[in-house]
């Protein structure tokens, strides 16, 4: 048994978590630069916490500028074990209406401007990510929002575009036809390198609009997404609330192997492996290197 860090990187609209005991921002050293912000700390029903604002307080970072590998790195670094992304997005389905929630289980990843892997030239390694989030954390957050009362909606296809810009309408049709559930900016790279980082990764869609294919929707307006944002937000804490009674402070291994995504993934040979980078993979891959 390990104990239990529940971390959650909190998306547009949701900067902080409410009733911490001993709480506190810390800053966090990485080797891939500093995060997105320092890392508020504390513990809810005798589990430690973590959380992390993506976009840093004040929203300072873009969906495109985001250090992402920070941002895992320093979780990882501070204990953490399962990490919970909750974020804002559009909906491709009428029945997923803004202000309901989806627990998201794949994506199709369509950025292109950010590093998406700890490993490179000096230490190759290939980990699968055919199923990028683990149920069972899925399955807690899940129940956790259920009893808060939100409408949620369990299994679906996340479409991660660049932006910053919202779609254009020939995407946004696109992106339906290729069966998508809900669109966003910010949930790839990052759910890639939790699974590198042996970490469970789930994601919680908040949805704040229909993107542009609505008939009866329109552009996206920046406006009507705040207004969402804001109830979303509020829903999203009474989520995490849950949580620790759901996932309690002892952990068991993984019954999904999230935390062991490199038993057998890294490829270089020992004596060909770059020092350097070893270094800087300490925290993210020490257990197999």
């Amino acid at each position: 048994m390990t104990q239990t860090m529940i971390a959650v990187i909190g998306g547009s609209g949701l900067y902080d978590i409410d009733g911490l005991e001993d709480a506190r921002w810390q800053a966090v050293d990485t080797p891939w630069g500093a995060p997105s912000d320092d890392i508020l700390t504390g513990t809810l029903e005798g589990v430690a916490m973590a959380f992390l604002p993506r976009h840093g307080r004040g929203h300072v970072h873009s969906p495109s500028t985001v250090p992402y590998r920070a941002n895992i790195d320093a979780l990882k670094r501070l204990g953490a074990t399962d990490v919970i992304s909750v974020s804002a997005c559009g909906s491709f389905r009428e029945e997923m209406a803004p202000g309901h929630f989806l627990i998201v289980d794949d994506f199709i990843d369509r950025t292109f401007a950010r590093e998406k892997s700890f490993f490179g030239t000096g230490c190759v390694a290939h980990v699968s990510v055919a199923h990028p989030t683990c149920p069972r954390l899925g399955d807690a957050c899940f129940t956790a929002a259920e009893a808060a009362g939100i409408t949620i909606h369990k299994g679906g296809t996340y479409l991660a575009m660049e932006g910053p810009q919202f779609s254009s309408m020939a995407e946004s049709k696109l992106y339906r036809s290729w069966g998508c559930d809900v669109i966003g900016m910010t949930n790839m790279p990052e759910a890639k390198l939790a699974r590198e980082a042996e970490l469970c990764y789930a994601s919680v869609a908040m949805i704040t609009d229909y993107d542009s294919w609505h008939p009866d929707h329109g552009a996206v307006d920046i406006n009507e997404i705040i207004k969402v944002l804001t109830g979303n937000a509020d829903k999203g804490r009474e989520m995490v609330r849950r949580l620790p009674a759901l996932l309690g402070a002892d952990r068991a291994p993984c019954p999904h192997h999230c935390d062991r995504a490199l038993e057998y993934a890294v490829m270089t040979a020992p004596e060909k492996r770059d020092p350097a980078l070893l270094a800087k993979l300490d925290a993210v891959a020490g257990r197999v290197l």
